[in-house]
């Protein structure tokens, strides 16, 4: 079957373009290579994209009656391209038959690049797809053909439908939204990382347990545009570890780590910032109970820079993984956010977070890890304590730190906070942080860097910096290693949010 000839153009409201191709029928098709019975049939799709296809091209199948499973493959080429130029990569998902209009009514699992095969019935589905059942009607499978070379894309997709019993979906377990914890205290946490539910190599049991060994006290699960991963952590959360459910919300024009939304909660990702769509979407996270996180703003991959602003964000990731320099950039950016904030042109300020975005080995699971002020270790504390920026962000759960501004009576403001004093009021900042050996401190004004100190060898000791607010609007700290390339800061050990001075 060749479907090189598009049929219908699809206009999704909000969403970035679309294809929908002719629908593929199963009414005459033979069977599959296990019997003669009829009791698999197999269909196969070839076409071809051009440069310049839209987003997302759709392959609507008609799935009759009586299906235990259906079974997608895929594959497309490759061509060699001029030195400069983007090859050819495509991700693949798909939607039931419900459809494929925004908001995921009809979604069934995605598996971006991750996978060249999936399935799905009602007893269970490849990772990042969901289980249940396979009702008849006109099922779309959804290619996203990322780049296209200047030859274009030539795909090939065989899709089996099986017959059978169709077998009873389990009801899915969800980890609780509260551990144990310790009452009011920091907690240390990553937000950002993957599993083999999308392009990650681990399961979610070895990272529940690098985890517990990196010292965190929860996680949250950030699968690349599917919530397949939420229902797979059953017997892995305890009074130690508390996991929250959430995805990376993965466009066009940048990625969107959607931190502790209900449990199954879809958030729709088919749209680019030119379609002004993303602050629907932002206030969907919301209303799920998550926070927006603009993930690795800076990142210099197809698709990971940031694009849609960030008035709809509640925190921004200014460290992913190992240290990089787009993370300076996105520091630095975030940095003249609060000089905006300070200056009175923003009502709010964005509080800054770090996470490993993890995916497989050696990926460290907690290279950063954001440190977290919280009543105690439940979603509601943690994202109440995010939101407020009492919040600070470590390489590991070796390092140590405390960051508090204090008054000539006694005042005292820490992470997060404001010390309201007159402008000419004398303050002294005052940091201690351990576990950072061979590190150097800078405190951080909306006039730049006005003080500096070095650690000595243990990595432990004390800083004191005297200051007003008419001098410093804000002070916020860094703890940085010895540089490793020239003409760039080493890179962080420990890094803090502001506290802000004066009477706002």
């Amino acid at each position: 079957m060749d479907r090189r000839e598009v049929v219908k153009r699809s206009a999704v409201a909000g969403a970035a373009g679309a294809l929908t191709l002719g629908p593929v029928s199963f009414a005459d098709a033979a069977p599959g290579a296990d019997g003669g019975s009829g009791a698999t049939q197999t269909r196969k799709v070839r076409g071809r994209l051009p440069p310049g296809a839209p987003d997302y091209v759709y392959v609507p199948v008609e799935v009759p009656p009586g299906v235990r499973e259906i079974a997608v493959a895929y594959s497309y080429d490759r061509p060699a391209v001029p030195e400069g130029t983007v090859g050819n990569a495509c991700d693949i998902g798909i939607f039931d038959e419900r459809g494929t209009a925004p908001g995921g009514a009809g979604f069934r699992g995605w598996s971006g690049g991750a996978r060249t095969e999936f399935f799905l019935r009602a007893d269970d589905a490849t990772p990042g797809y969901l289980p249940g059942p396979v009702r008849p009607g006109r099922w779309h499978i959804a290619l996203g053909p990322y780049t296209i070379a200047p030859q274009g894309l030539a795909y090939e997709i065989t899709v089996t439908l099986r017959r059978g019993a169709p077998g009873r979906t389990p009801a899915p377990v969800y980890p609780p939204e509260r551990a144990r914890g310790r009452g009011r205290a920091w907690y240390r946490g990553d937000s950002h990382l993957h599993s083999v539910h999308s392009d990650g190599g681990r399961t979610p049991a070895e990272i529940a347990a690098l985890a517990r060994e990196a010292g965190l006290d929860f996680l949250n699960t950030s699968e690349h545009n599917t919530t397949s991963s939420h229902r797979a952590w059953a017997g892995l959360w305890g009074d130690d570890l508390l996991i929250l459910t959430g995805d990376e919300v993965t466009t066009r024009n940048g990625h969107v780590v959607a931190m502790g939304t209900d449990p199954g909660t879809f958030i729709d990702w088919r749209y680019r910032a030119r379609d002004n769509a993303f602050g629907r979407y932002a206030r969907a996270i919301r209303r799920a109970g998550g926070l927006v996180i603009p993930a690795h703003p800076h990142a210099p991959c197809i698709g990971c820079g940031w694009k849609f602003g960030l008035a709809d964000a509640d925190a921004v990731e200014v460290w992913n993984g190992p240290h990089t320099p787009d993370d300076d950039i996105a520091l630095a950016e975030w940095d003249n956010a609060l000089v905006a904030h300070a200056r009175g042109e923003r009502d709010r300020w964005l509080p800054a977070v770090g996470h490993s975005d993890a995916h497989r080995d050696p990926d460290v699971v907690g290279l950063p890890q954001t440190v977290v002020l919280a009543d105690d270790l439940s979603r509601r504390a943690l994202q109440d304590g995010i939101r407020a920026g009492r919040v600070w962000i470590a390489e590991s759960a070796a390092v140590g730190l405390a960051f508090s501004v204090s008054g000539p009576r006694g005042e005292h403001a820490g992470i997060g906070g404001r010390l309201a004093l007159p402008r000419t009021a004398p303050v002294t900042a005052r940091l201690e942080v351990s576990g950072a050996p061979g590190c150097t401190v800078t405190l951080h004004t909306d006039q730049g860097v006005l003080h500096t100190a070095s650690l000595p060898p243990s990595g432990a000791g004390t800083v004191s910096w005297p200051t007003t607010p008419d001098r410093a609007a804000y002070i916020r700290a860094e703890i940085r290693h010895p540089a490793t390339t020239p003409g760039l800061p080493g890179p962080p050990a420990a890094l803090t949010n502001p506290v802000f001075l004066g009477r706002g």
